[in-house]
C-alpha cells in the first residue's frame, strides 16, 4: 500500500490497510452495486459523479479509470461523519488556543467544514473551493447553504490567503485531484503563507494520502515551516497535525479535549482520538529522513508528468 517497507508510521499504516482489505465482507460488492448515479458533470478540473446509495449521497471523481470518493453525506443527519478522516480533522480543536476563526482549503462535499459549522454556531468557518461545479453539486445535493458564519468561497486556496488579510485560528487543508494534492498546495512556500495567516495558537491540520511516494516529502515540507508535527491513521488516510511553538504533551491534549468537548458536545470524541496520536518528534522513524522539502521551484518535470497523466480526466462515463 506505502510501496515500500520501511519501519514506523508506514508499516503501521500498510498493515492496518492490508488487514481492512481482509476483512472486507463477500456482500461488499453487492452493497457497492446498491448506488445509482444521480447526476453527473464534466467540468475544468473533475469529471464528478454523484452516487445514492440508501440516505447516503457520494459524491466522487473519476481520473484514469479509477473514482475516488470525494465526501459522503448522510441525508438523514447532517451532523455526521461517515468518512472516518474527516473526524480526525476536528482533532484540531484539542490543539488550537481558539476556535473562532476557522478556514478550510479544500471543500468538496463540504462535510467537515459544515460539522464544525454546527457545533460551534458562533465560529466563523470560511471554505474555498476550486470548482464552481463542486460546490454546485455540494449546495444541490448535500446539504449546504449559506448561513451566518458559513462562508463558501470560490477560488484557488493559496490565491485567496494571499489576498486575505485574516488570522485563523484553524486551518484545514484537503484539496485532492484523484490521489493527488495540487503541487502548489504541498511546498514550503505555500506552508509559509498559511503560517503568516495563523492566529496565535493556531495550527494546521491536512488530509495527507500515505499510498503515494510523495508521502514522506509532504510531511517533511510540513515540519520545514511547522515543526510540531502529529500523526492520526484513520483507516487509509493520514491527518497530520502541525503548528508552532512548543510541542503540546499528551497531557495538556488531553485537557484541552475535555475542556473543548464539554463546551461544544462534538459528536465526534476528541478524547477519543488522542490515543490514535503519534508525535512526529518522538518517532522520527514514522518518515524516511531522505524524503525531499519540496518548493516552489523545486518542480521534477517528470514526476509532475507522470502526475498530470494519473490525474487526466477520464473520457467514458462508468
Amino acid at each position: 500500500m506505502l510501496g515500500r517497507d520501511r519501519n514506523g508510521f508506514a508499516r503501521i499504516v500498510a498493515g492496518a490497510l492490508w488487514l481492512a482489505l481482509l476483512l472486507v465482507p463477500a456482500s461488499g460488492a453487492q452493497a457497492q452495486d446498491s448506488r445509482r448515479l444521480i447526476d453527473s458533470k464534466e467540468s475544468m478540473y473533475n469529471n464528478i459523479y454523484i452516487y445514492q446509495d440508501h440516505d447516503d449521497v457520494s459524491m466522487t471523481f473519476g481520473y484514469n479509470r479509477t473514482i475516488y470518493t470525494e465526501s459522503i453525506y448522510n441525508t438523514k443527519d447532517d451532523r455526521d461523519l461517515p468518512v472516518v478522516y474527516t473526524r480526525y480533522m476536528t482533532a484540531a480543536l484539542m490543539y488550537s488556543a481558539k476556535a473562532d476563526n476557522i478556514l478550510e482549503i479544500g471543500f468538496g462535499g463540504g462535510r467537515t467544514s459544515w460539522y464544525l459549522h454546527r457545533f460551534l454556531p458562533k465560529a466563523k468557518v470560511t471554505s474555498v473551493e476550486l470548482d464552481p461545479a463542486v460546490e454546485a453539486f455540494a449546495r444541490k445535493y448535500f446539504g449546504i447553504k449559506d448561513e451566518d458564519n458559513f462562508h463558501l468561497e470560490s477560488g484557488d486556496g493559496r490565491l485567496f490567503l494571499t489576498k486575505s488579510p485574516e488570522k485563523y485560528d484553524i486551518v484545514l487543508i484537503d484539496a485532492y485531484r484523484g490521489p493527488f494534492v495540487p503541487f502548489h498546495l504541498l511546498t514550503k512556500e505555500f506552508y509559509e503563507e498559511v503560517a503568516r495567516h495563523l492566529a496565535p495558537g493556531g495550527v494546521v491540520a491536512q488530509n495527507v494520502e500515505p499510498s503515494t511516494m510523495l508521502f514522506d516529502s509532504a510531511v517533511k515540507t510540513i515540519q520545514s515551516v511547522l515543526p510540531n508535527i502529529d500523526l492520526y491513521h484513520a483507516e487509509g488516510n493520514v491527518v497530520t497535525i502541525a503548528y508552532p511553538g512548543s510541542e503540546k504533551t499528551a497531557e495538556a491534549l488531553g485537557d484541552a479535549a475535555a475542556k473543548r468537548q464539554a463546551e461544544f458536545s462534538l459528536r465526534y470524541d476528541l478524547r477519543d482520538m488522542l490515543p490514535d496520536r503519534l508525535p512526529l518528534g518522538a518517532n522520527p522513524d514514522a518518515i524516511d529522513p531522505g524524503g525531499k522539502v519540496l518548493t516552489d521551484d523545486f518542480a521534477p518535470v517528470e514526476a509532475l508528468k507522470a502526475i498530470e497523466v494519473h490525474n487526466r480526466k477520464w473520457e467514458n462515463k462508468p
